[in-house]
């Protein structure tokens, strides 16, 4: 729903201890308290647009030199809030920054939604901000039909996940499981062939099959710990990627794109 553009200006913001630019920062730097609160903040003249899809917008910040870029700004829904520039600052995740911040409610989906027939994509204690967002990203990108997260791994609603996710973080259902042989055992017993990206007993990539009739989970673990033995156990078996020995790993995202990409939607 598109905010009604009154031709009053909206309220201006000059400090710095406002209390609601207080609490979107404590949003941007906390991810406990982000759960606590169901909110996330984001920043970005294209990146608060295009999550707005998916999320529901609750408040925009945005400075005067933004607003004049992007003119567009003022119908997206909720609050909108005029902020100077030392206030931006502020809100800012980074030093260079476009001047528009979101609050924005967070999704909740749940292991209820996962369907038989489906794709998915499991995480498991990936911590690296940038391969979380890449992930996001590539499982949107070849049809996917979900993302589902263990404990331990980056916050997809972290500032830097989301620049990475490029807004892949609300066109694809994402799902906080907490510990993932549990979530696996789940999409087991709706007869889901789950995957585990793993050396142990591994089939090579192209020895495995593109598409399974009940559908099928990728699962791949931490940068540097891989899997642990409980989440390969629980899987159905393990495929790796064949390599030469001029490396001796490719980074999660990395992998996980290319994982992705042999399972993606038939159409594609």
């Amino acid at each position: 729903m598109q905010r009604k553009v009154e031709n009053t200006m909206d309220e201006k913001i000059t400090s710095r201890e406002n209390a609601k630019i207080k609490y979107a920062c404590r949003l941007s730097s906390s991810a406990a308290f982000r759960r606590s609160e169901g909110r996330f903040l984001a920043e970005g003249r294209k990146l608060c647009p295009e999550l707005c899809r998916g999320a529901q917008l609750e408040t925009l910040f945005y400075t005067e030199s933004a607003m004049a870029k992007c003119p567009e700004l003022a119908s997206l829904p909720g609050e909108h809030y005029l902020v100077e520039d030392h206030v931006a600052d502020k809100l800012a995740d980074v030093g260079t920054h476009q001047g528009v911040f979101g609050v924005f409610r967070t999704p909740v989906h749940t292991l209820d939604e996962v369907k038989n027939g489906g794709r998915y994509l499991a995480l498991e204690r990936v911590q690296d901000p940038g391969n979380v967002g890449t992930l996001l990203r590539s499982a949107a990108a070849f049809g996917f039909d979900g993302v589902i997260l263990s404990d331990g791994c980056a916050s997809v609603w972290a500032p830097k996940t989301l620049r990475a996710s490029m807004g892949a973080a609300v066109r694809i259902p994402v799902i906080e499981a907490g510990a993932l042989p549990q979530a696996v055992a789940q999409l087991r017993a709706k007869g889901i062939t789950c995957l585990a990206a793993a050396l142990y007993k591994s089939q090579p990539l192209s020895a495995a099959k593109a598409s399974y009739p009940g559908g099928v989970c990728v699962v791949i673990g931490s940068e540097g710990q891989g899997l642990t033995d409980e989440t390969i156990a629980a899987c159905t078996s393990t495929v790796r990627i064949p390599m030469t020995d001029r490396v001796e790993s490719l980074n999660a995202g990395i992998a996980g794109s290319i994982l992705l990409w042999h399972f993606r939607e038939e159409s594609l």
